[in-house]
């Protein structure tokens, strides 16, 4: 167990100051955010740390030959965040912290409160269209040959698509056509604007995927579950408690607000709407648990004879109610189209990429990412099938109340079958050392995440949109 370690040096105080952040963080030391800094009541310090037993060392704390600790009333030099997993002194390296804690005998202090935003992309943002593309594409060939290698980029910009990549596979697929079809579920039909379906050029700088690289994933017959990973990298995976689907809320709120402009639109009930957009949801916390909505922003395409007034109109009286369900604060800020129109928009007006939402496709920034995006890879790719693999054990240790909160970082070799590490962190909301030692059950090989989710299936495309999770039905969401 990771402890929480007091020394008394030269009349200094350190402390491990990840640890502490993380008692902070579970409530275990009731804190108050003051500027940069957090300040810790003087009386629930000396409560927490006095008198200290064996019994209390137990608990993750210990204080150098058990010595009992009692506080003055100075500043008392314990470090809330800092880079070294060691012992810390604050006095020492002040400009290295993002925030300070301090005893202190005042009154009227309250639980840590902050502000956190997450947004959300529609349907037809640049980068989504190019996103949905690609996973039309790895879908159409994996429907025909389940152990296809599909490495697809896609990039648009005005009236030209491109597709570039690695694809091996014995499927015999019209690349072009699936793009057309593509854009056309999007809603990208109108031949008067540069971007359409029917009028769109499609260039393709696809190829094979690479022998050496070939060599190292693909599994002879009789080893299949020595299947090597096909790329090294990192990936993240995280669940809390914060709400049923085990997702932020910020970022849970704006893919519900993006998939309302969606439906609305493709639904007939506002016609007007058009299919890029992009949506944001700012949330405060107190003692790290969502409270209310402070601020909404919903910039959305439309046609031209639609005014400002009647899409904010639309915005607030139709979407948000439904949409943000029992979150709906109508005393929330609410911003609509900043800039007073959005006529113009999609693939016509901005250049999209595959792979340029990865934080709107996993967490909203409330959990870490290795960087490594999803769209257009074939479950092999372990940015893909390990992040999603990391979500799914997560979920397990929140669902078992190990942690009401939980990160899971995995890392692999190219070729290597065996992950290097798994890590998992419960942010002191938790038992670390049940959760690591429930999570060592889980068989992290990419063969072994390939079988127990059942990856090789064309369900990508339903992932492309609204985030990769928290959405029922995928089967690293059970």
């Amino acid at each position: 167990m990771e402890l929480l370690t007091i020394q008394e040096t030269a009349g200094l105080l350190k402390v491990n100051a990840i640890t502490v952040r993380r008692y902070i963080a579970a409530g275990r030391l009731p804190a108050v955010r003051v500027g940069r800094g957090v300040r810790v009541r003087k009386e629930a310090v000396e409560q927490f740390l006095a008198p200290v037993t064996p019994e209390r060392a137990g608990l993750g704390l210990s204080i150098p030959q058990g010595k009992p600790f009692t506080m003055d009333d100075s500043l008392w030099n314990i470090v809330g965040i800092g880079e070294s997993e060691g012992p810390t002194d604050i006095s020492e390296h002040k400009h290295q912290y993002l925030a300070e804690a301090y005893a202190t005998g005042g009154t009227g202090e309250t639980p840590m409160t902050y502000v956190f935003t997450s947004e959300s992309v529609a349907e037809g943002h640049p980068d989504k269209v190019c996103d949905y593309i690609a996973d039309s594409i790895l879908d159409t060939v994996l429907a025909q040959d389940a152990r296809s290698r599909v490495a697809c980029e896609v990039l648009c910009k005005s009236n030209i698509v491109v597709l570039a990549g690695e694809i091996t596979t014995r499927a015999q697929v019209d690349f072009a056509a699936v793009a057309r079809q593509a854009v056309r579920e999007i809603g990208y039909t109108d031949p008067a604007e540069p971007f359409c379906a029917d009028t769109l050029f499609v260039e393709q700088l696809l190829t094979r995927q690479a022998p050496e690289i070939a060599q190292g994933v693909q599994a002879a017959a009789d080893q299949a579950s020595e299947q090597g990973a096909g790329d090294q990298g990192v990936m993240f995976g995280f669940a809390s408690d914060e709400t049923p689907e085990l997702m932020p809320l910020p970022v849970l709120l704006a893919h519900r607000l993006a998939r309302g402009l969606a439906e609305d639109r493709k639904s007939g009930t506002c016609p007007w709407l058009r299919p890029d957009g992009k949506t944001q949801v700012s949330v405060r916390y107190e003692g790290h648990r969502p409270v209310r909505v402070t601020t909404v922003l919903v910039s959305t395409q439309h046609a031209a004879d639609r005014d400002q007034e009647a899409v904010r109109a639309y915005v607030a009286e139709t979407l948000l109610p439904r949409a943000m369900g029992e979150w709906h604060n109508p005393q929330a800020r609410l911003l609509v189209n900043p800039t007073g129109s959005f006529v113009h928009g999609g693939p016509a007006t901005d250049s999209g990429l595959t792979g340029r939402k990865i934080i709107v496709d996993t967490y909203g920034g409330m959990a870490r990412h290795g960087g490594g995006s999803f769209s257009g890879k074939d479950p092999s790719k372990v940015d893909r099938s390990g992040a999603y693999f990391c979500r799914y054990v997560a979920r397990q240790v929140v669902q078992a109340g190990l942690a009401r909160k939980a990160e899971i970082q995995v890392s692999y070799a190219i070729g290597v079958a065996q992950p290097l590490s798994v890590k998992v962190d419960t942010f002191g909301t938790g038992d670390e050392d049940a959760a690591a030692a429930f999570v060592r059950q889980f068989d992290f090989r990419p063969a072994a995440i390939i079988e127990r989710l059942d990856l090789l299936r064309p369900i990508y495309r339903q992932t492309t949109n609204y985030g990769h999770f928290g959405k029922p039905g995928l089967p690293w969401e059970r």
